[in-house]
């Protein structure tokens, strides 16, 4: 599932990405590479396996067949050159060299037990469904090196549960990067009361090594991004559910009183409204009594009518009238 806060900075992202080449480190001299395993190649797996192999690091990219990792590998390709052709404009040369050294680290599989036998971390970003999540950890964990440190990059699920599926609770922790992970610079990195400091200082490290932000925080909902982002847009509906304001007054208010570069609803029509849903069902069942994390009605009715936002066409909003 992609992170519901990728849209958060959407417009200065978006006009930073030409020139956001020169905040990725291109020297690989100054840390040790690591194995790193990433399952999953989709948008999440992708990006992180290219930040991954751009800083040095070796990627095996694992995904269930040849054809999802070809594809993959393909874009990584494409969006190496992309990014980083602002920084070598002056060299192309060097830049098809560095595209090919940075494709080079990176091999794939559709073996994941085989892919983690001597790895030194495994980041998972597959599908946000905590049966399934538990399910790949407790195979890998028996194929996995007693050195290896597994990381989920959920955006929603608590980590030790995920984590609670292995032996290795101690070397276990959460590392939520954000959509697109090679333009976006934060990584979230997670803390169960059983990670040990080890543990956790190495994917702190890891997270610093390709290129990124860390901030730290304990295994709660939502961890710090989205635990402020979620409510904040269900309190928006909760305002519309109750005729405080329109929706597009309460957009207008959000982006021109508070400076965010888009409104509650239209956010929750990006990201998908049934991507929401999941989200505050999941915590309203662990914490019922959380007044923040209680469901709506408004939410729930357009999402059991297909209306998720701009993938169906209507959401908050619609977007078929614009075609």
């Amino acid at each position: 599932m992609l992170s519901i806060s990728k849209l958060c900075t959407r417009n200065g992202a978006c006009a930073r990405q030409a020139r956001s080449a020169a905040c990725f480190s291109t020297s690989t001299s100054h840390r040790e590479p690591k194995k790193v395993v990433v399952i999953g190649s989709g948008l999440m797996g992708a990006g992180i396996a290219q930040v991954s192999a751009t800083s040095g690091h070796l990627v095996t990219l694992v995904d269930i067949n040849d054809a999802l990792l070809e594809k993959a590998k393909a874009g990584i390709h494409a969006n190496i050159k992309r990014s980083f052709k602002k920084k070598f404009e002056a060299d192309p040369a060097a830049l098809e060299k560095f595209a090919a050294d940075s494709i080079g680290r990176l091999s794939s599989s559709t073996n994941a037990e085989g892919a983690v036998s001597d790895s030194d971390f495994v980041i998972e970003a597959i599908v946000e469904n905590i049966k399934v999540k538990q399910d790949l950890f407790s195979r890998l964990d028996k194929a996995a090196s007693s050195k290896t440190i597994f990381a989920s990059n959920t955006s929603s699920l608590p980590i030790s549960d995920i984590a609670a599926a292995t032996a290795r609770k101690d070397r276990f922790g959460g590392l939520h990067f954000f959509n697109p992970v090679p333009v976006m610079k934060l990584v979230e990195v997670i803390k169960t009361p059983q990670t040990s400091d080890l543990a956790f200082n190495s994917l702190l490290e890891f997270g610093k090594s390709v290129g990124k932000h860390t901030v730290t925080c304990k295994d709660t909902p939502g961890f710090v991004v989205n635990r402020l982002l979620v409510p904040y847009m269900m309190e928006a509906v909760r305002m519309l559910e109750r005729s405080d304001a329109t929706k597009e007054d309460i957009d207008a208010a959000m982006k021109l009183g508070a400076g965010y570069p888009m409104g509650p609803f239209e956010l929750l029509d990006y990201v998908g409204l049934d991507t929401a849903k999941f989200i505050i069902d999941g915590w309203h069942k662990a914490y019922p009594e959380e007044q923040l994390f209680q469901p709506s009605k408004l939410l729930d009715g357009l999402v059991a009518s297909g209306k998720t936002g701009r993938k169906s066409g209507e959401g908050f909003y619609n977007y078929k009238e614009t075609k």
